[in-house]
């Protein structure tokens, strides 16, 4: 008996192994599956489209139009925003791009504001898709019975069930029409409950549709955090014409609010791995033949020119166009010449500042020698010693240095003015000699300017440590006497408060006598 239980378990072994390695082979496939399951998908490239797109600061023209873009109603562009409805009754506005929409992916981001007095606003913003621009209509100032898409953002609660404001999704074949009296909700095919009036920082919504399907995020804006997305809704399966024009509406009913749009983002996506078409094939072909015939339109015309200019010009038939041009070697000479020019102007006005340092030291020398000669006078009659005159004799000897360095330098200014005045004649053959010489005249000029540097530095530093001109000062002006002495000042103090009591007394005693006679 025993030996038979031990064969059953020796020949159940083998089952239980085969059993267990079975299970763990199903247990890691599920996980492998479930792994696969939840690898992240790759975003999808994002490429900006300005044809399709507006912002500030220079959002408008100057003529009040928007680049690329068409508006209609009570709209008003300004340099930094879009009003689509201003704060009035009954008002309606719309904004819609020029051109359709012709690729598959987008993402349109939207920044907009809608502010009000009261607790309540009406009715709204839209932004579109459709194949047809609703310029006006009834349903957020847009058309109604539209083919394609619209994104709500409702402000007003028509139906009274409290949801509201609120964001959702309508989609429309263009039989269908809007549901006003249940605020579109019966027709909606995503939507989230959103406020968003009277918000400290402007509201961004982002809208993606992206291998058909639609999402909605929406930044609530308590934040200025351009990237704090919440999920509104998500439409899976949703199927849009593949080409339609993008606009934005709002209108106003018993309440109003200002709507204003500050940017509209477009973005192309595509796949990871792809390559997005380049911007030519992106032009339809009716535009392609019509640029195509205006620009042979334009070289026509420009050929009839061409040949009425030969018959009214025959003598310049035949010059190359070239010669009307500047070429590089006549630019690189004007540019030398004219900062040729501006040394020349800064070396006239140095030889007039230098001409009047020259006068002025002229007249201190005159002055220090009839100075030297009263006191040569002075000491042969024994009233002057040795050191005074020998300082007076170091006075003039340094003042006499300086007038000669002051000479020179104006010899060399008067030098460069001559060389500078002989090199601009030959402006009009300096390109065909070469630069040689222009080059020998401003390597004379740096020269003459080193000079000048030098002397005047040598000129300061004698200034300097020449203790003698710091002893020759104007004669100082013996002090005033004093018109008036303190002595004085209290006499005439005394004797006119005396005067003033006495007035002041026989005053009183007129007064006292008049008024017996009453």
């Amino acid at each position: 008996m025993a030996v038979s239980i031990a064969q059953r378990r020796a020949a159940s072994a083998p089952l239980f192994i085969l059993t267990f390695l079975t299970a763990l082979i199903f247990h890691h496939s599920v996980a492998d599956t479930a792994t696969g399951s939840h690898t992240p998908e790759e975003p999808p490239h994002r490429r900006f489209e300005y044809k399709y797109s507006f912002k500030g600061p220079h959002l408008s023209q100057t003529d009040g139009s928007i680049p690329f873009w068409i508006h209609s109603g009570n709209a008003i562009p300004s340099a930094d925003q879009v009003r689509i409805t201003p704060s009035l009754k009954s008002q309606r506005g719309t904004v819609w791009t020029k051109n359709k929409v012709s690729f598959e992916n987008w993402e349109a981001e939207v920044t907009f504001r809608v502010s009000g007095r009261g607790r309540m606003g009406a009715d709204g913003l839209a932004v579109w898709f459709t194949t047809e621009q609703g310029l006006d209509g009834p349903v957020y100032g847009a058309a109604d019975q539209w083919n394609g898409v619209g994104i709500f953002f409702d402000s007003f609660d028509n139906d009274g069930k409290k949801n509201n404001p609120a964001i959702m999704v309508v989609g429309n074949n263009g039989n269908l029409v809007f549901d006003h009296q249940n605020d579109g909700t019966t027709q909606a095919l995503g939507t989230c409950l959103r406020d968003f009036r009277n918000k400290p920082y402007p509201v961004r919504a982002k809208i993606t549709y992206y291998k058909k399907t639609m999402t909605v995020m929406i930044n609530n804006g308590f934040t200025p955090d351009k990237e704090d997305y919440e999920f509104c809704t998500k439409i899976d399966n949703m199927n849009i014409p593949s080409e339609g024009f993008l606009g934005i509406s709002a209108a106003t009913g018993g309440l109003a609010d200002d709507h204003d749009v500050l940017s509209f983002l477009l973005f192309r996506l595509s796949e990871p791995g792809q390559q997005p078409p380049p911007p030519e094939s992106e032009i339809p072909k009716e535009e392609k033949d019509k640029y195509q015939e205006e620009f042979q339109n334009f070289q026509q015309e420009l050929d009839k020119k061409k040949e009425e200019f030969q018959k009214e010009h025959p003598d310049v038939q035949g010059e190359p166009m070239e010669d009307l041009y500047e070429t590089v070697n006549d630019r690189e000479i004007r540019q030398v010449f004219e900062g040729q020019n501006r040394i020349h102007l800064e070396i006239k006005q140095l030889h007039r500042q230098l001409a009047m340092i020259l006068d002025e030291q002229r007249r201190y020398v005159s002055v220090i020698t009839d100075e030297v000669s009263k006191k040569g006078t002075n000491a042969e009659s024994g009233q002057l010693d040795s050191a005074s005159q020998q300082q007076l004799g170091s006075v003039v000897a340094s003042q006499q240095e300086i007038l000669k360095n002051l000479n020179d330098l104006r010899n060399s200014f008067y030098e460069s003015l001559k060389q500078i005045g002989s090199a601009q004649p030959q402006q009009g053959n300096a390109v065909g000699l070469g630069s040689y010489e222009t080059i020998q005249h401003f390597n004379d000029i740096k020269e003459h300017l080193h000079m000048v540097k030098r002397d005047v530095e040598h000129m300061v530093q004698r200034n300097a440590q020449n203790p003698a001109e710091k002893a020759m000062k104007c004669p100082e002006v013996p002090p005033m006497p004093a018109c008036l002495s303190t002595v004085h000042f209290a006499v005439f103090i005394v004797v006119q408060s005396v005067l003033f009591f006495c007035y002041i007394m026989y005053k009183s005693q007129q007064e006292a006598a008049a008024k017996k006679f009453f």
